[in-house]
C-alpha cells in the first residue's frame, strides 16, 4: 500500500477501504507521510469527496491517532458541546453551569479563538487565576465533584487533526464536508463524552454560509456520531449578526454572567436555554420539555450562576469577578462609535465586528499571538434597533491606542441602514 495510490483512487472518485485511511491517518500520525502528499490527498478529497462509511472510519481513525478520555465512570451523565465558531458566542460560559446544575456531568476541552471567531480557552483565562490546564485526574476529580471542567484542548488528543487541519489552512482544503466532520468529531470523541451537542452556525460570520451547507455537515456528524455509539444532536443557529452585545474575552465573561442571573440579551438567553436541554434531555434520559424545564428552573434560581462559581473557583479562578466586573480586565482606552446615519439598523455583519474585536487586541492572527483579555466591542444597538445620527452605537476598548482606528473602521464597514424596519431573523433555525 502507498499514499499515491490512495490519491490516484480518490482522484477517480473511488471509495477507500478501512485499510486503506488508517495507513494514511498513520503516515499523518508519525510523520512517515510528506507534506505534499498528504495535501495531494486533501484536495482529491475535496473534489471527489467522501460518503458516510468513509468519513466515520476517517474520524474513527483520528480519534485513535493519539490519547483517549474514559469518561464511562459518569455513564450517560458525560456531556460536551461544540460550536462550529461564531462572533459574541458565549455560549459554553452560559451552558456548561446550567447543564451541571440540572444533573448532568460537562467534561469538557475547549480551544482558542483564531482570526474572528473567539476561543472559550481564551474568555476563560480572562477570569484572575483561572487556570486552563489541569493533570488528568484532577480533571476527572472536578469533572466528578462540581459537575463541570473546563480546559484547554491536549496537544496529544486527535494528533492527526492537528497537522492536517494545520495543512487544509494553506492549501485551501478547508471546505469539505467530510474534512470538517472527521475534524471536530474526532476531537469530540476523543474527549470521551457519551452525548455531544453540536451548534452549526450559518451565516456571514460562521464557516458555513448557508443553512443548506450547515444542515449537511449537522447531519454528517450526527450520523458519523452514531455509528460510532454516541448519542450527537445539533442545534442550527444564525450568525449573521454577532451573538450577544459583548465580543472580546472579559466582557464575554462578564455578559455571561449577567446572563446566568437572568439580565442576559434574549437571543442569547434562548439559544443556551435550547443547547442545554438538548444536553440535559439524553444524559438524564428525560424529554426535551422537561429538560428544558430544568435548565429554566437552573437559570431562574439562581442555581446556574452558583454553579459557574463553583466550577471558577475550583479551577483556581476568583469567583468574585463573576460579580464586580472591576476584578475584570479593564481596557485603558474606551470610544464611543457614533452612528452615521438615521434609520433602522439593517445589517450587523458578524464576520467584519469579529475582525474588529480582533484588530483591537482581542483576537489572533497566528495561533501563538498574545491577546488582550480587557479588549473588545459592547454593542449598544443591535439589527432592528432604530438609531438617530450620531447615537452612540457601540463601545470600542483596547488598551493600545493604535488599534482604534482600524478596529473602528471595520466596524463601521459592518453596517447597513435603512429607512424601515428589517424582517425579523429567527435565531435557532432548526434542531436535529
Amino acid at each position: 500500500m502507498n499514499i499515491l495510490t490512495l490519491i490516484e483512487k480518490k482522484k477517480r472518485g473511488e471509495a477507500l477501504s478501512e485499510g486503506e485511511i488508517a495507513f494514511f491517518v498513520r503516515g499523518v500520525t508519525d510523520g512517515t507521510l510528506p507534506d505534499y502528499q498528504i495535501a495531494a490527498f486533501l484536495m482529491a478529497v475535496v473534489w471527489r469527496g467522501m460518503d458516510l462509511d468513509e468519513t466515520t472510519v476517517l474520524t474513527r481513525e483520528m480519534m485513535l491517532s493519539g490519547d483517549t478520555l474514559d469518561l464511562s465512570r459518569f455513564g450517560r451523565l458525560s456531556v460536551d458541546k461544540h460550536s462550529t465558531g461564531g462572533v459574541g458566542d458565549k455560549t459554553t460560559l452560559i451552558v456548561a453551569p446550567l447543564a451541571a446544575a440540572c444533573g448532568a456531568v460537562v467534561a469538557k476541552m475547549s480551544g482558542r479563538g483564531l482570526g474572528f471567531t473567539g476561543g472559550t480557552v481564551d474568555k476563560l483565562e480572562s477570569i484572575p487565576g483561572y487556570h486552563s490546564t489541569l493533570s488528568p485526574e484532577a480533571f476527572m476529580r472536578q469533572s466528578g465533584e462540581v459537575g463541570v471542567c473546563v480546559v484547554g484542548q491536549s496537544k496529544d488528543l486527535a494528533p492527526a487533526d492537528k497537522h492536517l487541519y494545520a495543512l487544509r489552512d494553506v492549501t485551501g482544503t478547508v471546505d469539505s464536508i467530510p474534512l470538517i466532520a472527521s475534524s471536530i468529531l474526532s476531537k469530540k470523541l476523543a474527549a470521551g463524552a457519551v452525548n455531544i451537542d453540536l451548534d452549526v452556525k450559518f451565516g456571514n460570520g460562521a464557516f458555513m454560509k448557508t443553512k443548506e451547507s450547515a444542515r449537511e455537515l449537522a447531519t454528517t456528524m450526527i450520523e458519523v456520531g452514531r455509528r460510532l455509539g454516541r448519542t450527537v444532536h445539533a442545534v442550527l443557529s444564525d450568525m449573521n449578526a454577532p451573538l450577544g452585545h459583548a465580543v472580546g474575552n472579559a466582557v464575554e465573561v462578564w455578559e455571561a454572567a449577567e446572563t446566568l442571573r437572568g439580565a442576559g440579551d434574549p437571543d442569547l438567553t434562548e439559544l443556551c436555554l435550547t443547547l442545554t436541554a438538548e444536553l440535559v434531555a439524553p444524559a438524564l434520559e428525560i424529554s426535551r420539555e422537561e429538560a428544558r424545564a430544568r435548565a429554566e428552573e437552573a437559570l431562574r434560581s439562581g442555581k446556574g450562576f452558583e454553579k459557574m462559581k463553583a466550577w471558577v473557583r475550583a479551577q483556581g479562578g476568583d469567583p468574585r469577578a463573576l460579580e464586580d466586573p472591576a476584578l475584570l480586565p479593564a481596557a485603558r482606552i474606551q470610544k464611543d462609535v457614533l452612528s452615521p446615519e438615521e434609520g433602522y439598523v439593517w445589517e450587523m455583519e458578524a464576520e467584519k465586528v469579529g475582525l474588529a474585536s480582533a484588530a483591537l487586541g482581542a483576537g489572533r492572527r497566528e495561533k501563538d499571538d498574545s491577546i488582550d483579555p480587557a479588549a473588545g466591542i459592547l454593542l449598544r444597538k443591535k439589527p432592528g434597533d432604530r438609531v438617530e445620527r450620531g447615537e452612540v452605537l457601540a463601545t470600542l476598548l483596547t488598551c493600545d491606542p493604535e488599534k482604534l482606528a482600524a478596529g473602528e473602521a471595520l466596524f463601521l464597514s459592518a453596517l447597513s441602514f435603512g429607512e424601515t424596519a428589517p424582517a425579523g431573523r429567527a435565531l435557532i433555525e432548526e434542531i436535529l
